[in-house]
């Protein structure tokens, strides 16, 4: 187990290493620079093409970079006063943990409660209700639901708010008001989580009820609640694990629209704001922050499935 979490930790500090590198020489492709406004003389450009040391070839402006990183530095804004980047990313990730995180946890556990009430009574009302939900999930777009949700239960019936509130006691949002605003944003966002662990879980379930190891704990006289939670439900889990990896990272990268909806300060907005004004550091900061926690939620999934599944070990760095 030790030498299979060193292998994947070299194998973690790599891939940042390689996401680095191809976005830093990518970024320079990118029209424009940016310092590219209009009440900016080309004296004044000049002097902060200079400041930066983008003058510089590429390859020194790499290596430095790639110097100030391994010390922990990426760099400031550009375009935001020179605020440092890692600053920029504390400051708007715990807005989209906050959101990603309510909506992942709800997603799956409510997807996976479905999932085996849909396996459990198969080709009852229950499992119909449960393939037609999934469906509808799966087939509604985040931004769609979103204005569902701020028309009907807002506008019309007066509950929740239309924008998310951030902690703040100069202005007398506490932790529960935060949380309170949290909850639309959270639930547009856990539409797909729950129909897509569902559907793992139904699908999953549903195989392993028919195995044969079930029937035989059966036939030992266990009775149908022993043999769904000791045996059944461990392994039908395998699967929804893998999956919650990615919906994750998901959750986390890909709530842009959800933020624009509530006015969520979040890392999406923070990403594209950089974008479109060609802020490199901000976004080389922001691109490796989000490939560690890809290549770390990896690493835990992976790890979780000996935990889970008793059959999987880990034996010389290798499953």
């Amino acid at each position: 187990m030790l030498r299979y979490v060193v292998e994947r930790l070299f194998l973690i500090f790599l891939t940042l290493f390689v996401v680095l590198t191809i976005n830093f020489f990518l970024l320079r492709l990118m029209p424009g620079t940016p310092f590219d406004n209009p009440k900016i003389t080309p004296a004044q450009k000049e002097l902060m093409v200079r400041k930066y040391g983008l003058d510089d070839p590429v390859g020194v402006q790499y290596l430095r970079y790639l110097n100030d990183v391994l010390h922990g530095d990426f760099g400031v804004s550009f375009r935001l006063q020179d605020q440092p980047v890692t600053k920029l990313i504390a400051m708007r990730l715990p807005h989209t943990v906050q959101i990603g995180s309510m909506a992942l946890v709800f997603g799956v556990v409510v997807g996976i409660l479905l999932g085996a009430l849909a396996a459990i009574y198969r080709g009852s009302f229950w499992d119909g209700f449960v393939t037609i939900l999934a469906v509808i999930g799966v087939s509604i777009p985040s931004m769609v639901l979103a204005a569902l949700l701020q028309h009907y239960v807002v506008a019309e019936w007066g509950m929740f708010t239309y924008l998310y509130n951030p902690i703040d006691a100069t202005r007398g949002i506490s932790v529960w008001d935060s949380l309170y605003s949290s909850i639309l944003p959270a639930f547009s966002l856990s539409l797909y989580v729950i129909s897509a662990t569902m559907r793992y879980m139904r699908s999953e379930l549903v195989e392993v009820l028919n195995s044969d190891y079930i029937l035989l704990a059966r036939a030992k006289g266990l009775n149908k609640t022993q043999v769904i939670m000791r045996h059944a439900l461990r392994n039908a889990l395998i699967p929804v694990i893998t999956i919650v990896g990615p919906m994750t990272i998901g959750l986390l990268t890909g709530s842009l629209v959800i933020e624009m909806f509530y006015g969520v300060p979040g890392l999406s907005r923070l990403l594209l704001n950089a974008t479109s004004q060609n802020d490199y550091f901000l976004i080389l900061g922001v691109n490796v922050f989000y490939s560690f926690l890809f290549v770390t939620v990896i690493l835990i999934i992976d790890l979780l499935y000996g935990v889970i599944d008793p059959r999987i070990r880990l034996r010389g760095g290798k499953s």
